[in-house]
């Protein structure tokens, strides 16, 4: 059967073209995100760089660890803790003591990413001055880079400056350097400090206590977000493994679709074969033999395109700021291996279940049954639509009932559209039919046989539209589900800031530093207003005895808050908030008002505090309250101000301006808070949306020049009954938009039905809040969709008619 299957090849290489395609591409996906995957799990070790000349560094205490059965548990402190007063009087004794200090600096004419630090700082980098002198008094600094001159005068958010000299950029930071006496003024805690003595001295002095002595490589953890490279990799290793496995999902569903159609397309071609005497064992082992030749073609060129597009992905998500500028595609050989045996095995899978049925159908009823599906499903698909489609039922109503949270998840609202788009792909021969005399309803009413016929031909052809539709299906499906459902969330977490908003203003700092006491005082002296001073911080938990959770922290006094703040609670009073209580939500283990529950603080002191009230969970945003006392080193963030009775809202917006701060009003700042996907999420569904839309156009088209070319007897028919070429070409159009409108309803049933399980996952977290379907983008979808389907129906269909018609009535299989 070899002999007879390279045959078939050479004759039937218009269907196998298709085939080779869509699989070569497939794997060529697989191994670009393969390829980048395993790039990203290992990030070189950085060097020190603001302290690369420093002997010692010693830090104080920024990590949180807890013992538990299981070993250890970290998460690092929201406000690292300072190096005790006595342990730094004892490293004075060993050597020159100089204190560290970071704060973020903005100036009118800077770069928007300037920070202070002390002048005695400069030399651990090492920076040396190219131009001008060191900094003598307050108003004097040094800055790094050329964006400022020795003698100019520089507007900042700490006053106006003069720079008194310039440092050459090392490129890690654009620094501005005060006066160590100013730099204290500006930030008073600081948390690490550099010694000038030897470092087993040093380790020697801090002995006992929680601090890290940095030394070596080690000093790159003083430097500004030291995890950065980590949490970079982090970020690319989800956007990449999510993108993969779409992609392998999308590869293999588009893959198997383009194969049985293929497979499909030839009954005639096997009810011949077993005319002729050939076994059913035969024909299925003919129909691998081509599977397994255009397979292990198609695989090895898919590796070759892979490795050529694997550095052009690495480049685009270095571009875009998503990655390091030291990440590039690493000299891996696992994902070649992955991309090609799946590809070879999709492919034999993919003509398993047509070749099967080809193989038990009898000669008469292969050739009777070659012009119209009389039977589009077959026990198994039944088998396997229903079940994957009660599986998502039944896991949907499970999810809601005991966790409607876990519905919220980046990791759940990718994976379930596909459990859906599998079944109803599945499913679609049987709704082929009602769909496509729903869609064409109206054109069948209309004068000529032009809209009966395309209903007609497209519901006789049930395999062949839902061959058609699949990757319209899949494409509309995910756009639907992964856009809306960010669009979903982000929409209800405005609607919880709206609802929670009951401030006439708030006010935050101009930059990221916090507001100082003095500008405190002033805003709580306006007159009119009523200040709810609030604070960043963190508390952490040990839940279950194993796991160490963290979770956001507001510090704020009772009374102001109750009026500026309306919480979402499920029980208890936020006027019973006090110095031994906390508000939590309904995700804490323990949540019930009245319990104590042991809590680490922001800077890891360990209390237990009395639960005074709970909120519902909401998205995941309600975190927790404590007053004040119980978040040290935070500084305040935000001042929310409720009018008092008469008072003038434009005076007191107007007092409030004149403190410095950012005034909002509370439409301005739900809109300001509007919250926004995370960049790495939006740029991965980009590239998982932008990867299906380019596999479902090439998909798209190789079934479509497969499907026209294997109609053109039926087009030579019409001919010779009367059409004209355009009437015929209109008609080969026609059916191409009816096949994409029914992959892009099915498409649009998928995304309604998971956004959907998303809403009611809504309503039981107490969040009222509206779906968002991308309506803009779906039609953008479905409209490229259209294009390339008509295109690529009417092109073949037009080359075809040039013959005369006689022989294209009379042309074989």
């Amino acid at each position: 059967m070899l002999s007879v299957a390279l045959c078939t090849l050479r004759t039937r290489w218009v269907t196998f073209v298709g085939s080779f395609v869509a699989l070569s591409l497939g794997v060529a996906l697989l191994a670009v995100m393969g390829l980048a995957l395993a790039s990203s799990l290992d990030a070189p070790e950085r060097r020190p760089e603001r302290f690369a000349a420093a002997p010692v560094v010693v830090q104080g205490q920024d990590t949180l660890s807890v013992p538990t059965p299981i070993g250890a548990r970290t998460q690092k402190l929201a406000h690292p803790r300072q190096v005790p007063e006595a342990t730094v009087a004892k490293l004075r004794r060993l050597g020159t003591v100089v204190e560290d200090r970071s704060f973020p600096v903005r100036a009118t004419e800077g770069p928007g990413d300037l920070v202070g630090h002390p002048w005695s700082t400069a030399a651990f980098a090492p920076y040396e001055i190219d131009a001008g002198r060191a900094p003598r008094s307050a108003g004097g600094v040094v800055v790094t880079g050329d964006w400022a001159r020795p003698g100019e005068r520089v507007a900042t958010d700490r006053g106006t400056l003069t720079v008194v000299g310039t440092v050459a950029s090392r490129g890690f930071e654009n620094a501005v350097f005060y006066t160590d006496a100013r730099a204290a003024e500006l930030a008073p805690r600081s948390t690490q400090l550099v010694v000038r003595a030897d470092a087993s001295e040093v380790r020697a002095a801090v002995g006992g206590q929680d601090l890290r002595v940095l030394t070596g490589t080690d000093r790159r953890l003083a430097d500004a977000d030291p995890d950065r490279d980590r949490e970079a990799l982090t970020a690319m290793n989800a956007m990449f493994g999510t993108a993969g496995g779409v992609t392998a999902f999308v590869s293999v569903f588009v893959v198997a679709s383009t194969f049985a159609f293929a497979v499909a397309q030839r009954r005639r071609e096997f009810g011949l074969l077993r005319t002729a005497g050939a076994t059913p064992g035969q024909v299925r082992r003919m129909v691998f033999a081509e599977a397994l030749v255009v397979g292990v073609l198609a695989s090895a060129a898919g590796c070759v395109l892979g490795a050529y597009g694997a550095p052009k992905l690495a480049a685009w998500v270095v571009d875009g700021g998503l990655a390091p500028g030291w990440f590039t595609i690493g000299d891996y050989t696992w994902p070649y291996h992955m991309a090609f045996w799946t590809g070879l095995l999709v492919a034999l899978l993919g003509v398993i279940a047509a070749s099967w049925r080809a193989g038990r159908t009898g000669p008469t009823e292969a050739l009777r049954d070659a012009s119209v599906d009389t039977k589009a499903m077959t026990w198994g698909r039944w088998l396997f639509g229903a079940g994957l489609l009660l599986t998502a039922a039944v896991t949907l109503g499970l999810t809601l009932v005991s966790d409607p949270g876990e519905l919220l998840h980046r990791k759940t609202y990718v994976s379930r559209p596909m459990l859906l788009i599998t079944a109803i792909a599945l499913l679609t021969p049987v709704l082929v039919r009602p769909l496509t005399r729903l869609i064409a309803w109206l054109p069948a009413q209309l004068p000529g046989a032009g809209g009966m016929l395309v209903r007609e031909n497209a519901a006789a052809g049930a395999r062949r539209t839902a061959a058609i539709a699949a990757p319209v299906l899949v494409t509309v499906a995910l756009a639907g589900s992964l856009l809306g459902a960010t669009a979903t969330l982000d929409e209800a977490k405005a609607t919880e800031t709206r609802e929670q908003t009951a401030a006439s203003f708030v006010v935050t700092p101009p930059g990221d530093a916090g507001f100082d006491a003095t500008t405190v005082k002033e805003l709580e002296a306006v007159k009119g207003a009523e200040a709810s001073v609030t604070s960043s911080s963190a508390v952490y938990v040990l839940e279950e005895g194993v796991a160490l959770i963290r979770s956001e922290a507001r510090a704020a006094d009772a009374g102001p808050l109750a009026k500026t703040v309306r919480l979402p609670l499920a029980a208890g009073k936020v006027s019973d908030l006090d110095d031994d209580s906390i508000i939590v939500n309904e995700e804490w283990e323990k949540h019930t008002v009245g319990q104590r529950v042991d809590v680490w603080l922001g800077d890891g002191t360990r209390k237990s505090l009395r639960i005074a009230a709970v909120m519902t969970t909401g998205t995941g945003n309600n975190g927790a309250y404590v007053t004040p006392a119980n978040a040290p080193g935070a500084s305040v963030d935000r001042v929310d101000i409720s009018l008092t009775e008469g008072a003038d809202a434009s005076a007191v917006a107007t007092a409030l301006a004149r403190t410095g701060g950012q005034v909002f009003t509370k439409d301005q700042w739900v809109r300001a808070s509007y919250p926004e996907t995370n960049r790495t999420t939006r740029y991965g569904f980009l590239l998982v949306l932008g990867i299906a839309l380019l596999y479902t156009g090439i998909s798209l088209a190789n079934t479509m020049v497969m499907a026209t070319s294997d109609r053109v007897r039926d087009l030579a028919v019409l001919r010779l009954a009367g059409a004209t070429p355009w009437q015929v070409l209109r008609l080969v159009a026609a059916e191409a938009l009816m096949v994409v409108a029914v992959g892009g309803v099915l498409g649009l049933l998928v995304a309604g039905l998971n956004l959907a399980g998303m809403w009611g996952a809504l309503g039981l977290l107490s969040v009222g809040s509206p779906v968002r379907l991308p309506w803009a983008e779906l039609g953008a979808t479905v409209g490229a969709c259209a294009v390339l389907a008509v295109v690529f129906s009417v092109a073949p269909a037009w080359l075809a008619m040039r013959r005369r018609t006689v022989e294209l009535a009379g042309i074989r299989e």
